[in-house]
């Protein structure tokens, strides 16, 4: 008989719907690795597509005497790296808000986000002059990372030129677009005697998670003194306005333009997407699906829809919305007539997780308040060499030059800092002999955690005057299960207060395991923990036991949290590097949480009030900006100091 699969990866479960409309539903506890692992590929990988909204607070007036007050817009810029190869290029321009110093943009820029690149923005602050060339007004330097990782994925900086900039980054969900023309039928004048009002309307969205709020994402044009305007037609990203969800509720409200910014509230309306496209009218007399502002009125104070039209809306998105329809309740959900009884969820999960849109990501776990721990351990073996010698893998130079362990160190930590609030490490040590004992997971530095990626490096020269003698075999497993431990504990504490934890080892050795077998069976053992294991190979060594480790397929429900790089193979970029290094954690940490049905926590809404205003930036940022013709923007400089 001919049967319709469902793969449901993040429940591991298959069901199957024959004609006779009997239903199978079972979970696996060993679908094949790799159905699974492509089946999640295809809901979450590296790379997000991601909004970047942004305000202004305070700004310097540099319109100049008598001139009045600047009209500020922003230029976003992704800084190159030419180590590389890439480019600077300028990713989008927000639009002018006339006369006013404390400005909320409306207009979102959207771009792919790469968890494993350290990538910088810069936001440049311009006052418009309508005949003449663009004041500057300030800019400052974020690593794209660092926003994601905020509280409430906001942060803002003070400006090279003065004032606050606030740059929040949510995941774009949703594909297509929807072209919409408004217009005004017979609006309230309430501007007053021998003049008339000067309409122009915003369109907000709701936010997700808690404390949720109406956010603007769009400002119309202004139609002076007219009551019976007619906005300009307008094409939006669906993913911007409803998250791709045509029956989501939105908000327009129209606004009495005045010139100090203080704008005249006229009347709102909530609607969805679905509900303007029904709405559109026949012709210039069909009134009968209008939006009044007010009280009722037949035919004034009223928004009429003269065009709204969606496309591009991806099969994916629209299977989506479908399935999110559907419940046993649903008049679309299909008959069951079955004598199976329903498979009943497992002990660590009460109820199933609610589905997130588009499939959760690593940008939901981390928008969510994930916090991602890190534990540093590093090779103390004998094959490292002298440490006194120069040229050997753990020689500290005098200079201030790092090794290959600090440069690795350096900047995979430095990326992974942006999702860690504490910024707390432990720091372990294996393969050195104290006391004629050989020690597989001793600790590093004076402290348990060290504080920051400084911290980490000042531990690890540290054990260089501890007395050890450096020794063999190379044995992690025991540091494995120890950073196992520390991770479950640490998730188990964070689950107690409602929160969610996720813990990433990253293991530093210049030579391949002496026991390969032991090696393999620890990470059978600990592949279900909170934990992803990353091996950086040091040195020149062939590392044929690392790469199998890498490439291996555990016993039983194996879930695999090991990548292997060669640093000597990225020695060239630092982005290449820890791009390679951490490409896979973003796929591991969501599998690990889907598995266990646990969806992302809601994002905590925050007042501007409470994000914390870092200093402008110290150096001068490298970019210069010039203004071609037909809105063309040339990029000048615009290169990462990104160095090992």
């Amino acid at each position: 008989r001919p049967y319709t699969l469902f793969i449901s990866s993040g429940y591991n479960r298959i069901e199957l719907y024959n004609t006779a409309e009997q239903v199978v539903n079972r979970r696996f506890a060993n679908l094949d690795k790799r159905l699974i692992t492509s089946t999640r590929d295809m809901m979450t990988n590296d790379v997000t597509k991601v909004q970047l909204s942004l305000k202004g607070r305070n700004l310097s007036n540099v319109a100049g005497a008598f001139k009045g007050t600047s009209d500020p817009y922003v230029i976003v810029t992704i800084l190159g790296d030419k180590e590389s190869g890439r480019k600077p290029v300028v990713i989008g321009k927000t639009e002018v808000i006339k006369n006013d110093l404390s400005p909320d943009w409306t207009k979102v820029i959207e771009f792919d986000f790469h968890p494993a690149r350290q990538v910088h923005i810069v936001t440049s602050v311009y006052d418009e002059v309508s005949k003449g060339k663009h004041i500057k007004m300030g800019d400052a330097k974020f690593e794209i990372g660092s926003i994601v990782g905020s509280p409430s994925n906001m942060k803002s900086k003070k400006l090279k030129g003065g004032g606050i900039i606030y740059a929040q980054i949510l995941k774009s969900v949703g594909t297509g677009s929807l072209k919409l023309k408004l217009a005004g039928i017979k609006l309230k004048n309430i501007e007053g005697f021998l003049k008339k009002s000067d309409p122009f309307f915003e369109i907000y969205r709701k936010s997700d998670g808690k404390n949720s709020a109406w956010d603007s994402v769009f400002r119309s044009n202004v139609c002076k003194s007219n009551l019976d305007p007619v906005w300009e037609e307008e094409t939006f990203s669906l993913s911007v306005l409803c998250d791709g969800d045509l029956d989501r509720a939105i908000k327009i409200s129209v606004f009495d333009h005045e010139g100090d910014g203080d704008h005249d509230h006229m009347g709102s309306i909530e609607t969805t997407v679905n509900v303007l496209i029904s709405a559109k009218r026949a012709g210039a007399h069909d009134f009968s699906h209008a939006f009044a502002l007010g009280k009722k009125h037949k035919d004034k104070n009223l928004i009429v829809v003269d065009q709204a039209s969606v496309s591009g809306i991806q099969a994916s998105d629209k299977l989506s919305t479908y399935m999110e329809s559907l419940s046993v309740d649903s008049p679309n959900f299909p008959k069951v007539h079955s004598p199976i009884a329903p498979k009943i969820p497992t002990a660590h999960s009460s109820s199933l997780a609610p589905m997130v849109r588009g499939g959760p990501t690593f940008v939901d776990y981390i928008g969510g308040g994930c916090e991602l721990n890190m534990c540093v351990a590093i090779d103390f073996t004998g094959s490292n060499g002298d440490p006194r010698k120069p040229g050997t893998l753990h020689h500290i130079s005098s200079t201030g030059d790092k090794n290959d362990y600090e440069k690795a160190i350096s900047a995979l930590g430095s990326l992974l800092a942006n999702y860690d609030s504490d910024q707390k490490y432990p720091v372990w040590g294996f393969g050195a002999k104290y006391e004629g004992v050989v020690h597989h997971a001793f600790q590093c530095g004076t402290s348990a955690q060290c504080s920051g990626v400084d911290g980490v490096l000042q531990a690890y020269r540290h054990v260089f005057q501890t007395g050890l003698i450096m020794s063999r075999p190379t044995d992690f497993t025991e540091v494995i299960q120890v950073a196992s431990a520390f991770a479950q504990s640490d998730l188990d504490a964070a689950q107690v207060k409602g929160k969610q934890s996720y813990t990433v080892l990253l293991i530093f050795s210049d030579g391949s395991v002496s026991d390969i077998v032991k090696t393999g069976a620890i990470l059978d053992q600990v592949s279900n923990s909170p934990l992803s294991i990353v091996i950086v190979g040091i040195g020149d060594d062939g590392f044929s036991e690392m790469k199998f480790l890498d490439d291996r397929t555990g016993a039983g429900p194996y879930r695999d949290i090991v990548q292997f790089v060669e640093f000597n193979s990225y020695k060239h970029s630092k982005e290449a590097f820890t791009s390679a290094t951490l490409s896979e954690l973003p796929n591991q940490l969501v599998n690990f949480f889907q598995s266990r049905e646990m969806s992302p926590l809601p994002r905590t809404a925050i007042d501007l009030s409470q994000v914390t205003v870092e200093d402008e930036d110290e150096e001068e940022i490298d970019l210069s900006l010039d203004f071609g013709s037909e809105e063309e923007i040339v990029v000048s400089g615009g290169y990462m100091q990104n160095g090992f």
